[in-house]
């Protein structure tokens, strides 16, 4: 049986039938009347904690505890739309017999993710010429034909064609200047080389010359590093009389599998403090009216469950450390213009100071 004493019952967020409770933060998160809300940092850092639950190749899943949604929201948001990626944005078409059209072509193409680390190329604006440090070069040329080898009877393309498909493989990384030199770990290429990009038949070809250049969300979507990124709080479940055993299976099935653990013998019901997790908080057990005086559901304000999928060059475990850095980096830029609001002289201008673009 969990305590009710555990957490602090205003990290709470209550779960009723009908409605929600105590869902309003104070004009200042974490603080409260009556008691002392200066910044401390040894505080902070007590509650604060960042603990990955699971690490795929392109997955993360942890959790940050300790902050307010505004800060958890800032990082989604960041991972989104903030976090620059290379992808192709200018596409030369030469040639295209393919039945897609040029624009249709492009667009799949700079949907791609790459594997190429943005931190190895600098960001280009409209007035930048291409150079070797701002853009990547690829080729793209396919020609179908028929394979004279094609078994008698066959209907498979794969066996009747040769190039039958235009895949993601068959962007060719053109290195320029000293370009084979800083990307000799990781020679550019996309990250996936069985993406059909289009499918061709005998007689039909596409040549094009391909730009890729370093870009953030907000501008396009192809250009987000995640390919979701989102949270939701821990759930808390608080027993608050026992279940009787002949209704402890069915209390259990009110949860999501492993959620509530019913001993094989005694039948006594307890909540499993690891897979609680896994709960969906569907209210499902409060439309038992024999059990809506013995259980509590909530969820934690601060306690956040991250998930995050990479689609694009960076490493899962490297993308929030990214998102912190960009917040970081916004917080000096205002942290330098309100310095400059402050120490303005009057006679000298009004205090404006240029933003850096982050």
């Amino acid at each position: 049986m969990t305590s009710r004493n555990a957490i602090d019952p205003r990290r709470l967020v209550g779960v009723h039938a009908e409605r929600v409770t105590n869902i309003s933060s104070t004009d200042y998160p974490g603080h409260y009347p009556d008691e002392d809300n200066s910044w401390n940092l040894e505080k902070f850092q007590k509650n604060l904690k960042v603990k990955v639950q699971r690490l795929s190749q392109r997955s993360i899943e942890f959790d940050l505890v300790g902050v307010d949604a505004s800060i958890a929201n800032a990082f989604r948001r960041i991972l989104l739309a903030e976090v620059p990626t290379v992808v192709v944005e200018h596409v030369y078409v030469w040639d295209n017999t393919s039945v897609i059209q040029d624009e249709v072509l492009a667009h799949r193409i700079g949907l791609v993710p790459l594997n190429i680390d943005p931190a190895l190329v600098e960001m280009r604006d409209a007035t930048n010429q291409p150079t070797d440090r701002n853009t990547v070069v690829f080729k793209l040329q396919v020609a179908c034909e028929r394979n004279p080898h094609a078994p008698k009877n066959s209907k498979n393309p794969a066996e009747l064609y040769i190039n039958h498909e235009v895949l993601s493989s068959h962007l060719v990384w053109e290195p320029a200047g000293e370009q084979e030199d800083v990307f000799a770990a990781n020679p550019p290429a996309p990250t996936n080389p069985n993406i059909v990009l289009a499918k061709l038949r005998p007689g039909q070809e596409v040549e094009m010359e391909l730009h890729a250049v370093k870009g953030v969300g907000k501008d396009h979507a192809k250009y987000s590093a995640v390919a979701t990124a989102s949270y939701r709080l821990l759930p808390h479940i608080v027993i608050k009389k026992p279940i009787p055993p002949h209704l402890a299976d069915k209390f259990q099935k009110c949860f999501a599998p492993g959620v509530i653990n019913v001993h094989p013998l005694t039948k006594e019901v307890s909540v499993d403090e690891h897979n609680i997790r896994k709960d969906t908080v569907t209210r499902e057990v409060l439309r038992h009216p024999e059990f809506t005086d013995m259980v509590e559901l909530s969820r934690i304000r601060d306690h956040f469950l991250f998930s995050i999928e990479s689609e694009g060059a960076y490493a899962p475990e490297r993308l929030l450390p990214e998102a912190i850095q960009i917040m970081r980096d916004k917080i000096a830029n205002l942290r330098k213009a309100a310095e400059a609001l402050l120490h303005a002289d009057d006679a000298a201008g009004d205090g404006d100071v240029q933003m850096a673009s982050v």
